[in-house]
């Protein structure tokens, strides 16, 4: 049935008219039936809400996992008498009987499988391999939320073939076994961001979407955080012993999303599944559950009248095809681009800050917190637009002077260091929000997984500027303070969405000439 198609409202006896005039007056669609149902914001949309954005925790460990699993260990001269061997030297250069890893040979894997003198594309394969199943899944996984799937299946499935990846991962044999389970487990990770951020803000009213997004970037931040500590405790163990702790824990919340998750309404709507899509709204907006029964019989007549649905490809055609939805995704994917690149690149090169590395990723990973509660205020006061252009200006002119000073000004540059990265979150979570506020919700996921593709693909860029950076130093932080910059020039050509959602007038320009050629429209 179309979302536009007007709402019969005839309950069969005046105790119901009564309770659905007083209820929800003026109704006159079934968007605007879905937007009264869930805009109270009650305890049960919360705890739908979180225990998908919970995903996110799970996707956060798994991004950033090689930061320990493929870290170059310590090591050291087994002589001191032994003049030929300093910590200066190259390992490869001495013989082995001359030095000695610091600590247990498997707690890396660079240890584990004598990769010292390896190149940096083998030492670099796995985690290449992993981005590039992000970037491959995206494309392949991105319209299926929006057409056959579904938000929950698709999310579902993603969580538990990533987990299943990262347990098997703990048995590899070698590199290219090691590396070819990182391309599996991207490949399932590349849509789970993308549905708990959509299939989150679908179970919230408008007022709280903002909300619930800025919470689900959160999760991501708390489990990137959490490895550090699992990993420090770890330390003196297998580096498969880290994969199988956390794979554990991406099995168990799969289960999770299985048996207390539920399908978005919204998504529901498009599908033509109305019936079901009042049933889930009945179940996560108990309150107004008497007043959905009293449209479910006004409703009943008019359901078979249409049951168009989105086909597999038909939210990617959208896009596509509408000259104002693919000048947007164009600007998204721009900014997108780079500001993972910036983003990433310093969570995936903390080793080369010159301090431990646990302490590195701390650091990082705390100024995401605030980041939000900053991101969060700033949009509300300046927008959605202002907000993105100086975060991402900023970081861009902080990233460039700490690659021209972190030589001569080592606590100067790491204040800059860490002042650049903390823009670089807020214009992350800001484009997270704009994205989907960009978009209706017949192309609201495939356009949000697009925009995480040209994220994908900047991010594909960070491990070989993160080894060129081993040799040149300025070189790492100059690049991507001219990616964030340059790029985050994109915004410029984007419309403000903080009073006026740009998907609601697509969908009313959309109705309107649908309307003139005497048909409606999903």
């Amino acid at each position: 049935m179309s979302s536009s198609t007007p709402l019969l409202l005839t309950p069969e006896s005046s105790s119901e008219q009564e309770t659905l005039s007083e209820a929800a007056p003026n109704l006159q669609s079934l968007d605007e039936l879905v937007e009264w149902c869930l805009g109270g914001f009650e305890w049960t949309q919360f705890f739908q809400a979180m225990t998908v954005s919970a995903a996110w925790f799970i996707d956060g460990q798994q991004a950033i996992i090689s930061d320990f699993t493929d870290a170059e260990p310590t090591w050291h001269c087994t002589s001191v008498a032994n003049t030929t061997c300093s910590l200066s030297s190259n390992a490869c250069d001495l013989p082995a009987s001359q030095w000695a890893w610091d600590g247990p040979s498997d707690n890396s894997i660079i240890s584990d499988w004598a990769l010292e003198c390896a190149s940096s594309f083998v030492t670099g394969l796995p985690t290449s391999s992993f981005y590039l199943g992000c970037l491959l899944g995206g494309f392949i996984f991105a319209t299926l939320a929006d057409s056959s799937l579904g938000r929950k299946n698709l999310l579902l499935m993603s969580c538990l073939v990533m987990s299943l990846a990262a347990f098997a991962t703990a048995f590899s044999a070698n590199i290219w076994m090691y590396s070819g389970l990182r391309l599996v487990s991207g490949l399932a990770r590349a849509s789970i961001g993308t549905c708990a951020i959509v299939l989150a803000t679908e179970m919230v009213g408008e007022k709280w979407q903002r909300f619930i997004g800025m919470m689900g970037l959160f999760m991501e931040t708390l489990g990137m955080l959490s490895l550090a500590p699992i990993a420090y405790a770890l330390r003196a163990a297998s580096w498969r012993n880290l994969y199988l702790t956390t794979s554990l824990l991406g099995i168990v919340y799969s289960a999770l999303v299985y048996f207390f998750s539920s399908e978005s309404p919204r998504w529901l709507l498009t599908q033509g599944r109305e019936m079901e899509a009042v049933a889930v709204l009945g179940r996560i907006a108990p309150k107004r559950h008497n007043s959905l029964k009293c449209y479910v019989s006004s409703l009943a007549p008019t359901l078979k009248e249409d049951s168009s649905k989105v086909s597999l490809y038909s939210s990617m055609k959208d896009l596509f095809k509408t000259r104002r939805a693919l000048k947007l995704l164009l600007n998204v994917m721009v900014l997108g681009f780079g500001s993972a690149m910036m983003y990433y690149g310093v969570l995936l090169g903390v080793g080369n800050f010159g301090y431990s590395i646990y302490l590195g990723l701390t650091l990082n990973g705390l100024l995401i917190i605030p980041s939000y509660f900053t991101s969060y205020f700033l949009m509300d006061q300046l927008g959605r637009k202002k907000t993105l252009l100086g975060s991402t200006t900023l970081s861009s002119v902080l990233s460039i002077a700490y690659a021209l000073v972190r030589s001569e000004l080592k606590s100067a540059g790491m204040v800059m260091e860490l002042a650049s990265f903390f823009c670089a979150c807020m214009a992350g979570n800001v484009l997270f929000i704009y994205t989907v506020e960009l978009f209706p919700t017949r192309m609201r996921n495939s356009a949000t997984s697009m925009m995480r593709q040209s994220m994908i693909l900047g991010i594909l860029f960070d491990p070989i500027l993160i080894s060129a950076g081993r040799r040149i130093r300025f070189l790492t932080f100059l690049v991507f303070g001219l990616a964030i910059g340059l790029c985050g020039a994109a915004v410029i050509f984007l419309p403000e969405t903080r009073v006026v959602r740009v998907s609601d007038m697509m969908d009313e320009e959309d109705q309107g000439t649908n309307n003139a050629n005497g048909r409606s429209i999903n």
